[in-house]
């Protein structure tokens, strides 16, 4: 299985607009950021987690030619807003494109995408979406099993996949025990690191230390950063051993 980091900002992205401050003006590829998405590659599969205001750029720098579902970890403009452009795929596919989510965050997309639903209209060229519901159980998208661990960010849940040894988890603030049990043990850990400073819905950099510390995975990349938490190069230089600052294009092999 491979792993590319798709995008690693938070929901304004890096640069954010009008911002002077150094992150956002840096010439450094690794302090440019895209919203936070991964691509997941699998026996010639490929599977994206979220897609968010920049799943177009994304799938057209990655050359994606074709995809068999997205994984959706809540409603949030910033993980949902490129849904739009799996027209393509549905055009060169020839058939929806599956998307795994909570029924809940299917009723928000119904609303948010009330055009792509409309049977009376049945216009030609809309988004067509087979949804898939996730809830507490496993699944199988073609032969990779997937896990959902549930999250909360502030007081929404929100879900994490495991793969194997590969777990992701963004946008939280709050994992109960009973959720860490189906992280335990996993290989390579992702888990988002907003900022330095504490958050109502995120983790700060310094939770996300303790929290990988505490599952104990043999390397945890750190994704959804703003432009407060720093230059990359200078805020990689002082995490732990093992853990690590992703960064857009970042691709690990399992």
């Amino acid at each position: 299985m491979k792993v590319t980091f798709l995008g690693t900002g938070t929901s304004q992205g890096v640069p954010v607009i009008a911002c002077p401050c150094e992150v956002c003006t840096s010439p450094d590829e690794k302090d440019k950021r895209l919203r936070t998405s991964a691509l997941i590659e699998f026996e010639g599969h490929q599977v994206v987690i979220d897609a968010g205001p920049d799943f177009r750029t994304q799938m057209l720098r990655e050359n994606v030619k074709t995809l068999d579902a997205i994984l959706l970890t809540h409603a949030h403009k910033d993980h949902t807003a490129g849904l739009d452009d799996i027209r393509a795929f549905n055009y060169f596919q020839k058939k929806p494109m599956d998307v795994y989510a909570t029924s809940k965050v299917q009723d928000a997309l119904h609303v948010e995408y009330h055009y792509a639903f409309d049977k009376k209209a049945d216009y030609p060229g809309i988004p067509r979406i087979n949804f898939k519901t996730v809830d507490s159980r496993s699944f199988f998208v073609k032969s990779l099993e997937v896990v959902p661990v549930e999250v909360f960010h502030f007081k929404l849940p929100v879900l994490g996949y495991r793969f194997g040894g590969f777990t992701y988890i963004t946008d939280a603030n709050l994992i109960h025990e009973k959720e860490k049990e189906k992280i335990k043990g996993t290989r390579i850990l992702v888990l988002n690191a907003l900022r330095k400073e504490k958050h109502i819905s995120h983790f700060s950099l310094e939770e996300a230390i303790s929290l990988a510390k505490e599952i104990g995975a043999e390397k945890t990349y750190l994704t959804h950063i703003s432009h407060q938490l720093g230059l990359h190069n200078e805020t990689s230089a002082s995490l732990p051993p093992g853990i690590y600052l992703a960064y857009d294009g970042l691709k690990l092999e399992l």
